[in-house]
Order: C-alpha cells, then sequence, then structure tokens
C-alpha cells in the first residue's frame, strides 16, 4: 500500500528528496515566487489580467487557480511550468478526495487506469 506522502514524495519532482520533504500548495508556491522577486499583488495580478483580490485568495488556498491562470503565472515568474502544473493537479485531486475514507485506495486504482490508459495509446500508435 502507497502511503499519501509517499505518493507525493515519489511523484511530485518540485521537491528536493535529499531534504525533508515540504508539500505546498501551487498558491503557497505561486506566493513564494512573487515574494522573492519582491513584486505587490496587483503587478503580478495586471500581468496575466486578473483581479489582485482574486490572485490573493489563490495564493491563500481560498480559491483555485484555471489551468490556464498556472500557465500564465509560471511564463510570468519564468518558473518550470511542469513542476507548477503537476501541483495544481495534485491541488485538484487532494480536493475532490481528501475527506473520503477510500482515498488512497482510489488512488492507487488510479494510477494504474493511467498506466493502462497510456500503455494502451503508445500501442495505438505503433
Amino acid at each position: 500500500m502507497i502511503i499519501w506522502s509517499t505518493y507525493l514524495f515519489l511523484y511530485l519532482p518540485i521537491f528536493d528528496r535529499s531534504k525533508q520533504i515540504t508539500l505546498k500548495t501551487v498558491g503557497e508556491t505561486l506566493r513564494k515566487l512573487r515574494e522573492s522577486k519582491k513584486l505587490l499583488l496587483r503587478e503580478v495580478a495586471a500581468s496575466i489580467k486578473i483581479d489582485p483580490t482574486l490572485l490573493s485568495k489563490i495564493e491563500r488556498g481560498q480559491r483555485k487557480a484555471t489551468k490556464e491562470q498556472v500557465i500564465k503565472l509560471a511564463h510570468f515568474f519564468k518558473a518550470d511550468e511542469k513542476e507548477l502544473l503537476i501541483l495544481f493537479l495534485s491541488d485538484r485531486i487532494v480536493s475532490e478526495v481528501q475527506n473520503e475514507t477510500l482515498a488512497k485506495e482510489a488512488l492507487q486504482l488510479a494510477e494504474q487506469q493511467i498506466e493502462y490508459i497510456t500503455s494502451k495509446k503508445k500501442t495505438k500508435k505503433k
């Protein structure tokens, strides 16, 4: 059985495996990027054409960013788009299953299904 924290440890390259794992949301990561560049919410929000209040709520985890917003923010910050999208998807999955008693088992099955579907698509392409 895969433990949830181990699952994230294995599949999220954004975290340095040599250090203690720190689980962050996409919002927390975006805030850290913004603060590291000493930018104001309104500056970042204006650059991707969203309201600063919305960006603030995304950073605090009160609202979910869209995939398009995450991509725009990755480009704006010159951050690794793939890593931010992985966090984005992880947040969506956690939001959906966090209160389910069978979440871990469902995630394991979902992982197997993804592998099966991916291998099936690769076979069709050949």
